[in-house]
């Protein structure tokens, strides 16, 4: 009789840690899988913005207290970080002299409003910088 007992009592705890049983209804079926592809969606963009997400870690923090690993958009952000921390500081216009800005804004001159310079002349002078950016950024990709 005890072994019976016992029996039960094991099934009841394997049960009770495979959690609630699958719903009968339709629409109770439809609810639990929309929440379930919620909650995907949910833990998907968190590990691409980098946020901490315990669903992900569970109790423990992923394999102990005090012992958490970069994920997702966390490591993309430090990469690009760590890439880019040379041009700390950096300014884009070091490059260029005063002479060599007022040809770009002559070049540009009758694309904008009198008296203000186009935006165009912005992108003549940025997009050198922002080459001398592109191929380290693509290579860490």
């Amino acid at each position: 009789m005890g072994e019976i007992k016992e029996k039960a009592k094991e099934t009841e705890d394997d049960l009770r840690d495979l959690g609630p049983p699958m719903p009968a209804e339709s629409a109770e079926k439809m609810q639990l899988l929309w929440g379930m592809v919620t909650d995907f969606i949910s833990t998907y963009k968190n590990a691409i913005a980098g946020k901490f997400d315990s669903r992900r870690y569970g109790i423990g923090g992923g394999g102990g207290p005090g012992r958490m690993e970069l994920s997702g958009g966390a490591k993309i952000k430090m990469n690009f970080f760590n890439l880019y921390q040379e041009y700390n500081g950096y300014r884009a216009t070091q490059d260029y002299t005063d002479q060599h800005i007022q040809k770009a804004i002559q070049m540009h001159e009758g694309d904008g409003l009198p008296g203000f310079p186009s935006v165009d002349v912005f992108i003549y002078l940025i997009n050198p910088q922002l080459e001398k950016l592109r191929d380290p950024a693509l290579e860490l990709i």
